[in-house]
């Protein structure tokens, strides 16, 4: 391992930022720990274009902890919408309320504090604790183990604990000296990761630019640099199918509030059936095919209410769209069936309600159901948009 990229890594990463960073962005340059915590998590699987859009709303609609913090998580989560990964907003009201009740509304300075908050993980923690506290606190993202594993030539999966503890063991060593540079230093790796050695296009294998370490990078020098750092092979996500009613009285539509632990949980979304897993081989929609009576839709999607007596009062189903959605692990197909009733039904369970389609904007809804529904708005000369 080379002592002298050791000695001057930060020196060199820091003047790099300095010429071809990313500058303005408008969570940079900040010590407020709330403001850099929220564009942290906000950051998380999230790219920068949206970011750059949600982030000054999501600021402008919570502008501190404690307002986000006694904040009904309706409101949150219909802020975060159209973000995704939506136990990150969870998290953020649950840390929030964790910062009021425990640190007194404010953030603590130490990383291993920091790393105790509902949703923080160690290299968030560093990176709050570098930003505002100027605290010589190593990061360890995506990106900064991409850009470690090239220049120091690490091999083995990242996902292995002996790799990733090295990792992190290098990523504090290579810190620099004076807290004051932590700032910056933090901030150019994720702008080298994100903008240089970017995973499938660096900007070594280009020829665009030069890369200040292209003498001593490792992967470089040994023609390594999209085999490093090495990586599991992921099986073929798995998909799924379901049925999901769009029931309709006049001008509202039923919506049911997703469980916590679920995917999309806590949001709203359409009353849907048990997600069938598709057969390798099989086509997708293959197995959604069958038409479905009023009664067999409301035993598939409401199987706990007792309603069909009153769906009687439905005079209509007709077949919808079939909505195709891919998250990280997993594919969705969801078939839409469009129900209208003549009088509103009375439903037992709390997380079953009637909404105005005029006031969905202030409900969180999963992406592909607010497009869907927007859809329905847009022909009233309506939007869901707060």
């Amino acid at each position: 391992m080379s002592e002298a990229l050791i000695k001057y890594f930060a020196t060199k990463l820091i003047a790099w930022h300095g010429k071809d960073g990313r500058q303005g962005l408008p969570w940079q340059s900040i010590r407020d720990p709330y403001a850099v915590w929220v564009s942290e998590i906000m950051l998380q699987q999230t790219q920068v274009a949206t970011v750059l859009e949600r982030y000054p709303r999501f600021m402008k609609r919570f502008p501190t902890v404690r307002k986000l913090a006694t904040a009904p998580l309706d409101d949150v989560l219909a802020e975060w919408a159209g973000l995704g990964y939506y136990t990150r907003a969870r998290n953020l009201h649950a840390c929030a309320k964790q910062v009021m009740e425990e640190f007194g509304g404010k953030f603590p300075n130490d990383p291993v504090l920091l790393e105790q908050l509902k949703g923080i993980g160690r290299s968030t923690a560093g990176a709050i604790a570098a930003f505002a506290f100027h605290e010589r606190a190593p990061i360890l993202d995506a990106n900064v183990k991409r850009i470690l594993a090239r220049l120091f030539g690490i091999d083995g999966a990242i996902q292995e604990k002996a790799v990733n503890d090295e990792l992190w063991l290098l990523a504090k060593t290579l810190l620099p000296k004076k807290a004051a540079d932590m700032p910056v230093y933090t901030q150019a790796l994720m702008d080298f990761g994100a903008t240089w050695c970017t995973s499938r296009k660096p900007i070594c294998l280009s020829g665009e630019r030069k890369c200040p370490f292209e003498k001593e990078c490792q992967a470089n020098l040994s023609d390594q640099v999209l085999l490093l750092p090495r990586k599991v092979i992921k099986a073929k996500s798995p998909e799924f199918n379901c049925d999901m009613l769009l029931l309709r009285h006049g001008d509202s539509v039923l919506l049911q509030r997703r469980p916590d632990q679920a995917i999309w949980g806590g949001l709203w979304s359409l009353p849907e059936s048990t997600w069938r897993p598709i057969e390798k081989n099989s086509k997708p929609s293959s197995n959604n095919s069958v038409d479905l009576t009023m009664k067999e839709l409301f035993q598939l999607v409401l199987p706990d209410e007792k309603i069909f007596s009153a769906s009687k009062s439905a005079y209509s189903i007709e077949r919808g769209l079939e909505i195709k959605h891919v998250f990280t692990h997993r594919r969705l197909w969801m078939q839409i069936w469009h129900v209208t009733s003549v009088s509103t039904v009375k439903f037992t369970s709390d997380n079953l309600k009637w909404v105005p389609l005029r006031q969905l904007g202030q409900y969180g809804l999963p992406q592909p159901i607010k497009l869907l529904l927007q859809g329905l708005n847009l022909a009233r000369g309506d939007d869901l948009r707060n």
